[in-house]
């Protein structure tokens, strides 16, 4: 066996050690953020979650600002994937915004730590974020719009603002994430069920189809 061939699998295993490494540390501190903000984060915090020395952990993150700017950047490639009105199934409008506003929601439940981070990004003026809004957010949001026009113009939903119409979604699909603690102690729950998901992701919906008229379009 050539020592090309032995290479190669240690090479396969170093990257998945590296892989399984980086996902654990970025999981703890998505949590640590959402819990403390980035001025009350600590790295030796993040690191007892990881379940690795801190010292270990810097190997692979070199710093918390370099932890945090990647924690950022995976929430963002998350909701990047998922707000795209227009690669959402189906053909008419009301498919589309209710497939929009179930994903929105699935992910206040199974990401809520994310939504944390970027919300308390955004409401600190977006330092971190500024640039990737600009070049990356803005552009899908401008193709979305130029989608919910084009059913304006073809009489598939009434005139509304199309911009208004997504900062609604976003934060009414937001909240179930970002203000859970309020929801649970209102609810009288510890913790929101999948149910509750269901409930919040059925109602938002049928608000927000009858508000547009797309409900009343397909009958």
């Amino acid at each position: 066996m050539s020592n090309n061939q032995t290479e190669q699998p240690k090479r396969t295993r170093y990257s998945s050690s590296r892989e399984k490494h980086e996902t654990r540390i970025l999981q703890a501190a998505e949590g640590v953020f959402a819990q403390f903000g980035y001025n009350g984060a600590t790295l030796d915090t993040i690191a007892e979650r990881a379940g690795l020395s801190k010292q270990n952990m810097l190997y692979y993150f070199a710093s918390k600002q370099q932890l945090y700017q990647q924690v950022l950047k995976n929430v963002l490639d998350i909701w990047m994937d998922s707000m795209a009105l227009l690669e959402q199934p189906g053909k008419e409008p009301a498919a589309k915004l209710e497939s929009y506003i179930r994903k929105k929601i699935d992910l206040s439940r199974t990401r809520p730590n994310g939504s944390k981070v970027f919300a308390a990004e955004i409401i600190n003026g977006a330092p971190h974020l500024s640039d990737d809004i600009k070049t990356r957010l803005l552009p899908r949001l401008e193709a979305d719009i130029k989608l919910v026009e084009s059913w304006i113009r073809e009489g598939k939903i009434d005139p509304i603002d199309p911009k208004h119409l997504f900062f609604m979604i976003w934060s009414t699909t937001q909240t179930y994430a970002d203000f859970s603690a309020q929801i649970e102690i209102i609810l009288g729950k510890t913790k929101l069920t999948d149910d509750d998901f269901e409930d919040a992701a059925r109602l938002v919906s049928q608000v927000i189809l009858k508000g547009t008229g797309a409900q009343r379009q397909e009958g």
